[in-house]
């Protein structure tokens, strides 16, 4: 393997935005952690003069390269070019693509970029990141009502990249704060549509963050109740007790990152869209 500092190179090659072989690819590389990956990305690559720019790199840096390219003749060109310079080349959706033909009986409609097209679907997604971002940090709590889903928690629980998340997968999403000895929103507790989800972590994880946050912004921790192990440990206890009083429930985000929070989040959203009676 001709890697050098634990580190490789690896190439993406998309005819489209990349983001589906940068998701696959940096899901695999997460299996070795004596390993990291030096990602070279190339998005929009459509015609022999783009990918001769990328085909020289790839040359110059040699790695693994991965892409996802409709245009057969490109296909050919980069697959020739990866065995003349003896470096390992896979396509991701080529197998995937196969299956489908063979099960459909039909073939591809070549369609570069398919999944971007300006359908319902995506003025949808834009739709809820437009509701997401004004109704962010318990803003306009007057039309949280009109939420698919609204996250509460204490400070630094991922409410705000994790609103935004569940919002780029078309899921309106707001989020409120909860503050020891500030009054909860009316408005919050007489929900009724929206599935609520309340966001908590240990209080060791939330002033390790809040300290770092601290630390960003040029900011001392000093004794303030922001960082106090006591002050963080009874928000925490308040912000359980608030949720086990509306029966909201309780999501533990110690350890997940935002995209595990997330799919836990769009389950609990879909299984209760499930369970709902019809209107």
């Amino acid at each position: 393997m001709p890697t050098s500092n634990n580190y490789f190179h690896l190439h993406l090659v998309s005819d489209s935005t990349g983001e589906t072989l940068i998701t696959v690819a940096r899901a695999v590389a997460a299996q070795y952690a004596n390993v990291t990956p030096v990602e070279h990305v190339y998005p929009l690559v459509r015609s022999q003069k783009q990918l001769d720019r990328v085909l020289d790199e790839i040359e110059e840096a040699p790695g693994i390269v991965l892409f996802t390219l409709l245009e057969k003749d490109l296909v050919s060109r980069l697959e020739d070019k990866c065995k003349e310079i003896n470096v390992p080349s896979l396509s991701i959706i080529g197998p995937v693509m196969q299956l489908f033909e063979a099960y459909l009986g039909a073939a591809t409609t070549g369609r570069v970029g398919a999944q971007h097209v300006l359908n319902a679907e995506y003025f949808k997604r834009i739709d809820a990141l437009n509701y997401t971002m004004i109704h962010d940090d318990g803003q306009h709590v007057d039309g949280l009502n009109d939420a698919d889903v609204v996250l509460v928690g204490v400070s630094r629980t991922s409410k705000t990249p994790t609103s935004i998340y569940l919002a780029n997968r078309g899921i309106r999403t707001a989020n409120v704060p909860l503050v020891p000895g500030i009054p909860v929103p009316s408005q919050l507790e007489t929900l009724t549509r929206p599935l609520v989800v309340s966001l908590h972590a240990t209080p060791e994880r939330l002033i390790q963050i809040r300290q770092n946050r601290l630390l960003s912004m040029g900011a001392e921790s000093g004794s303030d109740t922001y960082t106090d192990k006591q002050s963080v440990t009874e928000e925490v206890a308040f912000a359980r007790k608030l949720s086990a009083k509306h029966d909201w429930p309780l999501l533990d985000v110690t350890r997940r990152s935002i995209e595990e929070t997330a799919a836990a989040i769009m389950k609990l959203y879909s299984d209760r869209q499930r369970n709902r009676p019809s209107e």
